[in-house]
């Protein structure tokens, strides 16, 4: 009796594995203390480097992302790579498709110079690449198109990544990954609530994770694939799905991932939703330069979209005394033009492309006029008005046109800001401030805030500016781009950041807040 007791209780053992083998996987957690909903950037950050590829992975660790969902293939010769299509001819200077070529020919092409010049000489990547520069730094969710479940299983053992990877494929290719490697490769798959009960999903599948429609995620739904031990994934592809209303049903669902092309905007909502305000203001410099070209109506819009306080846009006078965006005086630098911007016509700078140089996805961007940068914003981002080159007059003008009186600072000489404030009393203006003996004379033209040189912070001189009703800006460009150096300057009180790295100081946010907390 003692025996068949025993056998019952095995079977009843194999049967609740099977149906969950999978339950409750526990995965390596790249950002600590984990946050309630991680990303999972789609094909690395591909709208800012080539798709797939170590730079745009590396953006995704920069930015502490938690996952890069990238594509998998099989070459001729059985070696596994990096790549979305089922050819090469898209993403490289080849042609044929991936399983037709060898891994030494695929090593050959160049992956980079087809989205920018300044990518040349990118290579694709083999799996065991991309496994060994992700270890210890960000998860990866592996796309599988076309693999050897055995060989994909033994790569991932190899390395050490059983906690960092997860596999979506077919059901049947599932199935083979969990038998190939015992259960220890997690993997996820796709679950419609039509289709079938919970119950028998997780009995056939026995996944990790489902990757469920993003209308399709409630509060209910996603209780019970949990109560399954099952993670829940969504997916907001483009501006279409990813938006505030899909982002706010999938917070209140209680989902775990979200599949974006746009994990700024994702991870800032995420905070703005769970905490409230950030302690500091920030100012994306140039717009997100790091994910669409500086100075375009595409990286105000991005800034505007992410939520940071500010855009910082630069100012130029044409020719013909029109207003464009450049940072540069000169058109060298980001677009095909070349001389001065004072030395030509409106028409012909902004038919000049301000994105080709960036990346394919902006070839068609164009530099942009003053008031397409203003417009850009929409209706709640301030903007951070660096005065490169225009008249106080239209400068004021412009504010007023867009309604920015509650939402502007200026930036330029204290003598240009002490003009501005003598022609209208409301202005915000912003002079820098690279010395502190230089504060009494700053101060003197009634500034609302000052630009301060990041070497001169310090919690005293912060004070002082604030006994004085002066708010303090400063950037953290460069070397200051540092987590530490964030939380040095709020703990100091400094009023805003401005940074190229509007994802990092969101990083030194949340350590500082669950810092606190303990």
């Amino acid at each position: 009796m003692r025996i068949r007791f025993g056998v019952v209780f095995v079977a009843l053992l194999v049967v609740t594995s099977h149906a969950n083998a999978q339950a409750n996987f526990r995965f390596y957690e790249p950002v600590e203390p984990p946050r309630k909903i991680q990303v999972v950037v789609e094909r690395g950050m591909a709208i800012a480097a080539p798709e797939n590829s170590a730079s745009a992975i590396e953006m995704c660790i920069r930015d502490y992302c938690e996952w890069a969902r990238i594509d998998v293939r099989l070459t001729k010769d059985g070696h596994h790579v990096v790549i979305h299509d089922e050819t090469v001819d898209r993403t490289t200077d080849g042609k044929g498709r991936v399983a037709d070529l060898t891994l030494e020919e695929l090593k050959k092409l160049d992956a980079g110079a087809s989205f920018a010049k300044r990518f040349t000489g990118t290579r694709i990547l083999t799996l065991p690449e991309v496994l060994a520069l992700a270890k210890g730094k960000i998860n990866l969710q592996l796309n599988c198109n076309a693999i050897e479940p055995k060989r994909l299983c033994d790569e991932i053992t190899a390395s050490g990544m059983e906690r960092q990877v997860i596999v979506s494929a077919a059901p049947e290719t599932l199935a083979r990954v969990r038998e190939a490697s015992g259960g220890m490769v997690a993997c996820i798959a796709k679950y419609d609530p039509k289709s079938k009960p919970i119950e028998q999903f997780v009995k056939d599948v026995a996944p990790a994770a489902a990757e469920i429609g993003a209308e399709e995620a409630t509060p209910d739904l996603c209780r019970q694939l949990h109560s399954a031990g099952v993670k829940v994934q969504i997916s907001l592809p483009g501006e279409k799905w990813d938006n505030a209303k899909l982002r706010e049903q999938a917070f209140a669902s209680g989902v775990d991932w979200i599949v974006t092309d746009d994990p700024a905007s994702v991870l800032y909502f995420n905070f703005h939703r769970a905490y409230g305000n950030l302690p500091v203001k920030v100012s994306a410099h140039r717009g997100t330069n790091r994910y669409a070209p500086e100075n375009t109506v595409a990286s105000i819009r991005g800034a505007a979209r992410t939520g940071v306080d500010f855009a910082e846009i630069d100012i130029r006078t044409t020719r013909d005394g029109k207003l464009v965006l450049l940072h540069d005086s000169t058109l060298n630098r980001t677009t095909p033009g070349k001389g001065p911007v004072r030395q030509v016509t409106f028409a012909e700078a902004t038919a000049l492309s301000a994105g080709t140089w960036f990346g394919k996805p902006f070839r068609d961007t164009h530099v942009p006029s003053f008031d397409d940068g203003l417009t850009a914003l929409g209706d709640t981002c301030g903007v951070y008005l660096d005065s490169k080159d225009i008249a106080p007059d239209a400068l004021l003008a412009a504010i007023h046109k867009y309604h920015l009186e509650d939402r502007h600072v200026v930036y330029q000489s204290a003598s240009y800001c002490d003009n501005l404030h003598k022609l209208d009393s409301t202005v915000r203006t912003l002079p820098p401030l690279r010395k502190l003996d230089q504060l009494d004379s700053v101060a003197a033209v009634k500034p609302y805030g000052v630009d301060a040189e990041w070497t001169i912070l310090s919690k005293e001189m912060i004070a002082k500016c604030h006994e004085r009703g002066i708010k303090v800006f400063s950037d953290a460009l460069g070397k200051n781009e540092k987590i530490e150096e964030y939380q040095k300057a709020m703990d100091w009180g400094i009023d805003c950041i401005q940074t190229d790295y509007p994802l990092r100081v969101l990083r030194a946010v949340e350590l500082r807040k669950a810092h606190s907390s303990k």
